[in-house]
């Protein structure tokens, strides 16, 4: 069982940046795919980003150029970098793993975006 902790949401004003960062149990060299999807309040979970071990990175268009995920191997540690944030992507944020098949999530961490 894969356990993640995320971290580092919070308020932010339009225009401004933020770290998420979500904590493996484990080592993530073994993780076939590592993302964060997102849930607005009302709407579906929708997802941000993905790296996979292999190939290109996916990310939804809405945050294309403005959100790149990155990896700490060493710390086991997959990190999204969130720029020119707009309200629109005030959401839950949660982290997720796959693992031969099986999909992992994290708790979630508020992000809100406003003035």
């Amino acid at each position: 069982q894969v356990q993640l902790v995320e971290s580092g949401g919070g308020l932010v004003q339009p225009g401004g940046s933020l770290t998420l960062s979500c904590a493996a149990s484990e080592s993530i060299f073994g993780f076939d795919a590592m993302g964060w999807y997102r849930q607005a309040p009302g709407k579906e979970r929708e997802l941000v980003g993905t790296i996979f071990r292999y190939g290109s990175p996916k990310y939804a268009d809405s945050v294309k150029e403005r959100f790149t995920i990155s990896r700490d191997n060493f710390k086991n540690t997959v990190h999204l970098h969130a720029n020119r944030l707009n309200p629109e992507d005030t959401a839950v944020y949660y982290c997720y793993v796959r693992k031969q098949s099986n999909d992992y999530w994290g708790q979630g961490t508020q992000v809100t975006v406003s003035s």
